[in-house]
């Protein structure tokens, strides 16, 4: 029967490896031990000390990541997303009138009056005078035909334009328009036709009001804008009906203000008008002067030609927009 091997209960030195194990490296690897064991003043204090150095180096990286994780998120979107300045701003405005087509300040204003304008048109005894004549005869090419006479059989006497001034159906137009008339007919934006009768006149600005018997649903009254402020070379243009043609459009300026006019039959002389240039024929009168935000500074009432043409050299007149309402019995503003 076999004894089990001896042993000592001894601590083993360094100098006495154990029977059957390894023997021990250096006097340097003792020291390193024995530097650890002294660090944790206990046995396994070279354990636990690399355990809390392992604990102490996953903290510090774990630290790390976050940082960067959060100065990451932080100048990340401030690349993409920063603050646009004013010189950003003026880039991206150039670009846009570069490459986008705009429609004009003439066909934004005449978009604006547009719904508010009338046709009107008379109706009784033919006009003899020479200027009715080179009206009808331009009328006539206009139409590529006669005017005929309408359904009341009356003859067409005259064609002009209006202006709505109230959504009750209350226009403003010239009295030369329809004096002498028997009836009136006013044909609105959507093409709807109504009866107007005269309700008040200005005859010494040429100034008549009408009311219409049948209005659209949706009639809108235009904007009126004061004259105190108006100037020479200030962008304005006309929107009436010339020889019955239209709604049609002129654009031009302001040539002058406080003018005079006396008619070609010099029964009348109108003063302090707006003279202007945008090209205005008979079939104007009676229709709104506008500026560029589509807002009445006056109504046309005449054309300046040395001549009995009766056509347009490049002067006309309105009359402010203060006299026009002053004529339909309300304040304009």
């Amino acid at each position: 029967m076999r004894r089990p091997g001896l042993y000592s209960r001894s601590p083993r030195t360094p100098s006495q490896p154990a029977a059957g194990s390894a023997p021990e490296n250096t006097e340097a690897d003792a020291g390193a031990t024995a530097a650890a064991n002294a660090g944790t003043g206990a046995p396994g204090g070279a354990k636990s000390a690399g355990t809390g150095s392992g604990r102490k180096s996953f903290a510090v990286l774990l630290a790390l990541c976050v940082a960067m994780a959060a100065g990451g998120g932080y100048y990340w979107p401030h690349q993409g997303n920063r603050a646009l300045t004013q010189k950003d701003i003026d880039a991206a405005v150039l670009r846009s009138l570069q490459t986008a087509v705009l429609p004009s300040p003439a066909a934004r204003a005449a978009d604006i009056i547009r719904p508010s304008v009338v046709r009107v048109v008379s109706y009784g005894p033919e006009k003899k005078t020479p200027e009715a004549t080179t009206e009808k005869r331009g009328r006539n090419m206009a139409k590529g035909k006669a005017p005929e006479a309408d359904a009341e059989g009356d003859n067409e006497r005259g064609v002009g334009t209006g202006v709505v001034i109230v959504d009750k159906g209350v226009i403003l137009t010239n009295l030369h328009v329809v004096a002498g008339a028997t009836r009136i007919k006013v044909t609105f934006f959507d093409g709807l036709e109504s009866i107007a009768t005269v309700t008040g006149v200005q005859p010494e600005n040429d100034l008549a009001v009408l009311q219409a018997q049948k209005i659209p649903d949706d009639l809108a009254a235009a904007t009126m804008r004061s004259t105190a402020d108006l100037q020479p070379g200030d962008q304005v243009a006309a929107v009436g009906f010339p020889f019955g043609i239209g709604p049609s459009v002129s654009a031009g300026v302001v040539s002058g203000l406080k003018r005079s006019f006396r008619s070609p039959e010099g029964k009348q002389e109108l003063g302090n008008l707006i003279q202007f240039d945008a090209a205005a024929n008979p079939g104007n009168s009676g229709g709104p002067l506008i500026n560029m935000q589509g807002e009445v500074l006056g109504i046309v009432t005449a054309i300046l030609n040395p001549t009995q043409a009766r056509t347009f050299i490049g002067i006309a007149f309105a009359i402010p927009i203060e006299n026009a309402a002053a004529a339909a019995g309300m304040p304009p503003f």
